[in-house]
């Protein structure tokens, strides 16, 4: 495989990060010196001599009316209000929705808590302005057909009349919002609250939290980092 691909599968760099680190010739291949493309075959020895990293996550609480991504004119972004510079936000909520993102600089993440096959468990609190009837909770779990496709699998628990969680391992787009309206329901409100072992507790809207000590070994170990 080439030798960018190596370095990601092995967590020391994303594919990007590795090529720069190819051409500043920090990467070895047999002892010799690796190319932008170079290929790692079986029984090969690899040697990166990379920096050392310090990468930086955070729990940030995105509040409604706020853009995950690429903002337009007169829009708010996370990076326009939450003065952190050099990071990224790892996956989405829409404006309307509000709650839990994580930010890093650890471009690692990326795939590994968002990838198609990753599986990683997001949960939310719901509010809809239809009554929920105890069938909501079965239809919900099962899987619903959103235009064609059907979704994985959910854990779903009934708060209230109105109000219900639900812990999902995958995040097509408007996931929730389409789900609801598959059976007739509309939402009022729609918050994240934990992704992986990463909780929004006590974070206010707009607030932000270091990720460290514990909580940060046991989230990176769930990555496989």
């Amino acid at each position: 495989m080439r030798i960018n691909k190596y370095l990601a599968l092995h967590n020391l760099a994303t594919r990007r990060e590795a090529d720069r680190y190819v051409a500043q010739g920090l990467v070895f291949i047999n002892g010799k010196r690796a190319e932008l493309g170079s290929q790692v075959n079986e029984g090969d020895k690899v040697e990166a001599r990379l920096p050392e990293r310090h990468y930086r996550y955070f729990a940030y609480y995105k509040p409604k009316g706020v853009v995950t991504h690429s903002p337009q004119d007169g829009q708010k972004g996370i990076q326009d209000i939450a003065g952190l510079s050099g990071i990224s936000p790892m996956g989405r909520l829409d404006k309307e929705s509000h709650g839990l993102i994580i930010l890093t600089d650890d471009g690692r993440v990326t795939e590994k808590l968002l990838g198609p096959d990753a599986g990683r468990e997001k949960e939310y609190v719901v509010q809809t302005r239809e009554r929920l009837p105890p069938s909501f909770k079965k239809r919900m779990e099962q899987g619903v057909d959103i235009e064609g496709y059907t979704t994985k699998p959910a854990k779903v628990k009934l708060l209230s009349d109105t109000k219900f969680s639900i812990i999902l391992t995958e995040g097509k787009k408007h996931q929730i919002r389409r789900m609801c309206a598959a059976w007739g329901y509309t939402i009022a409100d729609l918050k994240r609250v934990r992704v992986m072992n990463i909780k929004l507790h006590p974070l206010q809207s707009g607030q932000y939290r270091t990720i460290k000590g514990e909580e940060l070994k046991v989230f990176l170990k769930g990555l496989g980092l």
